[in-house]
């Protein structure tokens, strides 16, 4: 059945040459000859066997494919995009498309250089520059282009540690594009990005780093108290100096404190001390 269908075109080629050589009476003495007897051939039954001949030999490719073309088992060239004419049964054609591919990494378990497992996914963003090269030099360049993904994140994410692993995210995508690109090359591939979806840590190592990071909050929530508080004392320390250097300050201020306390708690009772009295009796202390 397969043979019938590989010798359909050529025959429906070598009836056509004959008409267009010798007429339709070509056709007649053909079948007289197979036959032992005479058929008529109306037009329609010519114009089917032509356009059955251009469906085998003519296709279209859109602008975002290209056609490989392989001539006796020859490849040719690439071609397209529009209208290519082929010649039935001698010309194949493998379709290749140029368009960005998204290839999806499956989740990888790596193990860090600090020796932390963890598990790793991502997407890598490719398209074909030669469809050439594409076909010719690799079977399968959609699952190559998917093992060398592989296998590249599993080893560069192995020669981190976690914290750069989490930290240096965009060195390492510009890390796995370059090796990823290197390597698909020579298929005919050309890398546009990679990009590290998900890093997925073990419980344990989570509730760890979530303890140290409330301890580091609680560290620094403690320094800036201690600013302030040195802050506040190095005012005071300027404040008494200044009070100091003006006697009647403290005796102003004391009377403002009075007033605030007044208005605050109107319940308590209080009996102003001139502070004259104090220097009185420190006075008094000194002679003694």
């Amino acid at each position: 059945m397969k043979l019938l269908r590989n010798l359909i075109p050529i025959l429906v080629f070598a009836v056509i040459y004959l008409i267009s050589i010798y007429g339709l009476e070509s056709v007649d003495v053909i079948l007289k000859f197979l036959g032992g007897y005479s058929m008529g051939i109306p037009l329609i039954a010519v114009l089917i066997i032509i356009v059955i001949f251009l469906a085998s030999a003519i296709k279209i490719l859109p602008e975002y494919e290209r056609g490989v073309i392989f001539r006796l088992g020859r490849v040719i060239g690439a071609k397209g995009p529009g209208l290519i004419i082929l010649i039935p049964f001698i010309d194949k054609m493998v379709r290749v498309s140029l368009r960005v591919v998204t290839l999806d990494v499956p989740t990888q378990d790596v193990i860090t250089k600090d020796n932390v497992s963890v598990k790793v996914d991502a997407v890598v963003y490719f398209r074909v520059i030669d469809p050439v090269k594409a076909i010719v030099n690799v079977e399968d360049y959609m699952y190559a282009t998917s093992q060398i993904s592989q296998t590249t994140l599993r080893s560069i994410c192995g020669q981190e540690e976690l914290d750069g692993l989490l930290s240096k995210r965009e060195e390492i995508n510009m890390r796995l594009q370059e090796v990823i690109d290197k390597e698909t090359d020579q298929w005919g591939i050309k890398v546009i990005a990679v990009e590290l979806k998900r890093i997925d840590l073990p419980e344990n190592l989570v509730k760890a780093m979530a303890r140290q990071a409330e301890a580091e909050r609680e560290r620094r929530a403690k320094i800036i108290s201690a600013e302030a508080e040195y802050q506040a004392a190095e005012k005071l320390v300027q404040a008494a100096e200044m009070l100091s250097k003006q006697p009647i300050a403290i005796q102003l201020r004391y009377l403002e404190t009075l007033t605030t306390i007044g208005q605050n708690n109107v319940k308590t009772i209080v009996f102003p001390f001139p502070t004259e009295m104090l220097n009185l009796f420190e006075n008094l202390k000194n002679k003694e």
